[in-house]
């Protein structure tokens, strides 16, 4: 164990209150030196449950395994962390090298045929040994991890994929440091009058505040962040200024140059393909489906295909009406993609009498923020705690303890709000420490879930309130209900713990949490105006829920482009051209001109980033589905926190991670699988 001398204790044994890491203590230069020994450590420890003199059992070998290379997984929490949300140089150079040497590290560990001996033994008796469905659960993910690394294959194929895997991690952090060096360096800097025409207060006073982050005190910053140029894009009278700033938006990704991601999505697609055939999969596609609900391409296509022939025909219709509103004005130029944002705002206000700046006012953060903690109390008996003082990795980072009806302690969290330059763009929820039961080396058993969300809301000017967007607020909702699926977490192994589910499973808990911001009883508790506390007017509401499916043509037709040329991209194999197949696809399914993917290939992070989301942008809209009848089991109580549904809720969908099957756990909280009606229904798509 000498090799733990060159991991700073920091790294590792976290000291802070409740268990958490003491973030003040960790440095940028510790990681590098840290990761080479812990790997050194995991490594001895694979070695040691392969070659286990006895028999393989359950738990010499799969428990073995479950609690193995715990340093390198809180060295890797803690790092990952920091690269995502308050990254540097220092950071990004290591992340280069970090990734393709994890891959090496996990690779090797998936070729181990003594080890996949002891797996594959313990898999073909598994009916004779006695298991527990959860238990069942985790041998057969073990299992399945190990057939995908390449444990049946060759020696040459096994060192391939091996290969493959190594390239694939280099290619997908340097796509995500290429989105956000874009992101980082462009800027539309503004200071006459004239300029700012149509922006209410709010959008003036964030893109203030981005501007002085970059050193221009006095001008008005327009960045590529969703929560100022969203906003720009539908307040700015300036029709111009909003192409200019579009263009950039849009370019993410394809600037040419050094940031430019196209032969990065060209080769990883063609990487992918190749890894599908040596694992005897038809295409990416089908391998990654093998273990989700979806489970085949075919099926995934027919949903977005369905969903597509509504959303298009919806989307005409929006479209006529607001090349109405530009004719009126006395414009003669068709609606383009950075004209939908400002007419569609026009035509709120025309249809529903009410505008988002109306809005934002009675949207506070903190407020929200509330709002969030009072629900899952009300439907879940936990409360938040603030912890003041505590260290954290960045000044605006805040830290809740979570305590369940009889104050024990259940969970940490950590919320990391505003958009910074540091960060990446977009919002997620990841963990620095699962919930589990199992003993650990000190003796004591089992931890609790150490969760955190992070989003990019605009930071106010100091002294201000952060007013949020319905989207906004949605948004934090949805990223609580991520933390809340980890929180909530109640297994006895960590693989299969809080959102260790299927990928088209894992937006159920999040989807569904964010019915409750509408819910008329949090909106009139929660929806107070910033400067007088008064509550949203009666006939505010009203307006608001009435148009709860406005753009909703819009809004899909950007969601399910995306989602049908992730599909495409796939099922297709390796591509000379992806941005041809790109286009082919958008002609095909008759893209409207207007609209744009809403993570066009470039920039598509969710995809290429990584391999989280690649196949599987679709399971957005699956969740959908699930999440549109499962609130509905509420609707249909009369009782938005019914508690016997609650009850129900919480023990089959937030508790259970992936213990059980999700078909199965679905089942158990509703009865039966669902229809798309009830997810049409809700998008106003019927």
């Amino acid at each position: 164990m000498s090799e733990l001398k060159t991991i700073r204790p920091a790294l590792i044994e976290w000291s802070g209150i409740n268990g958490l890491p003491r973030f003040d203590l960790v440095s940028d230069d510790a990681f590098a030196e840290a990761f080479d020994a812990a790997i050194v450590l995991h490594e001895a420890e694979i070695d040691a449950i392969a070659a286990h003199p006895d028999k393989p059992t359950f738990d010499n070998t799969v428990v073995a395994l479950e609690l193995a290379g715990d340093e390198l997984s809180r060295i890797s929490a803690l790092f990952w962390s920091r690269a995502g949300a308050n990254t540097n140089e220092t950071i990004q150079a290591l992340e280069r090298e970090i990734a393709p040497k994890m891959s090496r590290h996990y690779s090797k560990i998936g070729n181990n045929a003594e080890l996949f001996g002891r797996i594959d033994t313990l898999w073909d008796g598994r009916e004779m040994l006695g298991l527990t469905v959860e238990q069942t659960r985790v041998l057969e993910r073990h299992w399945k991890g190990f057939v995908k690394s390449g444990a049946k294959l060759a020696k040459p194929e096994q060192e391939r994929l091996s290969a493959i895997n190594e390239r694939l991690a280099a290619l997908g952090a340097n796509f995500g440091q290429n989105v956000l060096a874009d992101e980082k360096d462009w800027a539309l800097m503004l200071s006459d009058a004239a300029d700012l025409a149509g922006l209410p207060d709010f959008v003036k006073d964030s893109m203030a505040a981005a501007a002085r982050e970059r050193g221009k005190e006095g001008k008005f910053a327009v960045t590529l962040s969703r929560s100022i140029i969203e906003p720009f894009l539908t307040f700015s009278s300036r029709r111009a200024l909003r192409e200019q700033a579009f263009h950039a938006w849009a370019a993410r990704g394809i600037n040419g140059g050094a940031t430019d991601n196209r032969e990065i999505v060209r080769e990883t697609l063609a990487l992918r393909a190749e890894k599908a055939g040596l694992l005897g999969y038809a295409n990416y596609a089908a391998l990654k489906l093998d273990n989700t609900m979806a489970k085949t391409p075919a099926a995934v296509n027919g949903l977005l295909e369905q969903v597509w022939e509504k959303a298009v025909a919806r989307a005409g219709e929006e479209e006529a009406d607001l090349a109405r509103l530009i004719a009126a004005e006395g414009g003669n130029h068709p609606v383009l993609p950075w004209d939908w944002r400002y007419y569609a705002e026009k035509l709120r206000a025309e249809k529903f009498d009410f505008s988002e700046a109306e809005l934002k006012p009675y949207l506070q953060l903190e407020k929200i923020i509330d709002a969030c903690f009072d629900v899952a109390g009300r439907l879940f008996g936990i409360r938040a705690v603030p912890m003041e003082g505590v260290p954290v990795y960045h000044p605006d980072v805040r830290v809740f303890e979570i305590r369940d009806r009889d104050n024990k302690l259940v969970a940490m969290f950590l919320g990391d709000y505003f958009a910074r330059s540091s960060k990446r763009s977009g919002a997620w929820m990841s963990a620095y420490q699962s919930q589990h039961k199992l003993p650990l080396k000190d003796g004591s058993t089992g931890e609790i879930p150490i969760i955190y969300n992070v989003c990019n809301f605009a930071k106010p000017a100091e002294g201000k309130p952060a007013l949020l967007s319905l989207d906004d607020a949605r948004t934090l909702f949805h990223e609580f209900g991520h933390a809340l699926h980890g929180m909530l977490s109640d297994v006895t192994y960590p693989s299969v713990s809080g959102t260790s589910v299927s990928r088209d499973f894992v937006e159920l808990p999040s989807q569904l949490y964010e019915h409750w911001l509408t819910v008329p009883e949090i909106l009139k508790a929660y929806a107070v105006h910033y400067e007088t506390g008064e509550p949203m007017p009666q006939a505010l509401l009203d307006k608001v829920l009435a148009a709860r499916t406005f753009n909703a043509g819009f809004n899909t037709v950007e969601f399910t482009s995306s989602a049908l040329v992730d599909m495409a991209y796939h099922t297709q194999g390796a591509l000379e051209d992806p941005i041809a197949l790109q286009a082919e696809v958008l002609e095909k399914i008759g893209m409207p001109a207007s609209i744009v993917m809403r993570h066009a290939t470039p920039h598509f992070q969710h995809v290429f980033s990584g391999d989280g989301y690649s196949a599987g942008y679709y399971s957005y809209m699956w969740s959908e589905v699930l999440d549109a009848d499962a609130f509905a089991a509420f609707t249909e109580t009369g009782n938005a926190f019914d508690p016997g549904m609650a009850s129900q809720l919480k023990a089959n969908i937030y508790s259970v991670g992936g213990a059980i099957d999700p078909e199965d756990a679905y089942k158990a909280f509703r009865g039966k699988l669902p229809s798309i009606d009830a997810m049409l229904e809700k998008k106003g798509l019927a």
